[in-house]
């Protein structure tokens, strides 16, 4: 049974991985009008592509595919190959002369992972878009959470392995999926409380100087039912305040968490108390499986 992502139809998930040089990417596909997309970002230092653009205020409304990658700022290179591989099928915001595929894109610092010179680019990408399928979801040190950590408060030698999670849930036929990148300098814990991965000792007195690039955890939401822009923004916001029930400490000063929510618009609109509701659950659950896929 998919419990993943990809159980709510209409969306594709692919990966590209890079075992060797620890980093890869991953895309989420909506169907091929696109989905209705915004988000929220926080934290000092978000590498993104076309995040301005999400405000609810801009005029582009829906998105044709959305890049989670490693390799830091040189992975945003990778959207171009999404971007071109959807050009392919016809897939784009139509323009007098072309359609154009509209894909944003954030990444995670996992350099230190293992290659510093292995980076996703355009090819992988375009690998990645094109691998993508409505099977459930690979999870855990795969796609960009290849060479996630957790737990770097204390130094990378106190760091374990992080990886990406991804979920499913559904209550009184309102449905909602989840893809987490878990890469947080902080522990993670389970929904109930359990210490999942990290050195699980909290922040203290220590010479370590954590640097402000190296520490992001990527969501991706996602629903069939009606949102507008606005509504998008208020459920990556919910997304957000997730984190913190099981990533301590979240949100610090050296995290660049960003969260997207995209919808198909296919179903009607759903209760909206619901829906944050629903949202926030899978999210904790997300970033747990990132840790629990990774014993399974």
């Amino acid at each position: 049974m998919n419990t993943t992502l990809t159980a709510v139809p209409g969306f594709r998930v692919g990966h590209w991985t890079d075992s060797v040089g620890q980093t890869g990417c991953t895309v989420i596909l909506p169907p091929p009008e696109g989905a209705v997309a915004s988000a929220s970002f926080l934290g000092p230092s978000p590498a993104t592509r076309e995040g301005v653009l999400l405000s609810p205020e801009k005029k582009v409304e829906r998105i044709h595919g959305l890049l989670l990658t490693g390799g830091s700022a040189f992975g945003l290179s990778a959207a171009s190959g999404v971007v071109r591989w959807l050009e392919e099928q016809g897939v784009g915001h139509p323009t007098p002369f072309a359609r154009v595929p509209i894909v944003p894109a954030a990444v995670i610092y996992d350099l230190g992972a293992g290659d510093p010179q292995a980076r996703p680019g355009e090819a992988q990408g375009y690998l990645a878009a094109q691998n993508a399928s409505s099977a459930a979801v690979p999870r855990g040190r795969v796609g960009a959470g290849t060479g996630a950590s957790i737990g770097k408060y204390l130094g990378p030698t106190r760091a374990v392995p992080g990886g990406l999670g991804s979920v499913s849930l559904s209550r009184h036929q309102v449905s909602v999926g989840v893809l987490a990148v878990v890469n947080p300098i902080g522990d993670v814990y389970s929904p109930g409380g359990e210490l999942l991965a990290g050195p699980g000792v909290g922040p203290g007195a220590s010479a370590f100087a954590p640097n402000d690039l190296e520490n992001t955890t990527l969501l991706a939401v996602v629903t069939q039912h009606a949102l507008t822009k606005n509504d998008a923004r208020r459920l990556a916001d919910a997304a957000q305040t997730a984190l913190a029930r099981v990533i301590r400490p979240s949100h610090t000063y050296w995290d660049g968490d960003s969260a997207f929510v995209l919808s198909s618009a296919e179903l009607p609109e759903a209760d909206p108390l619901l829906l944050s509701a629903l949202v926030q659950d899978a999210v904790a659950l997300a970033v747990a499986d990132a840790v629990l896929s990774q014993w399974e």
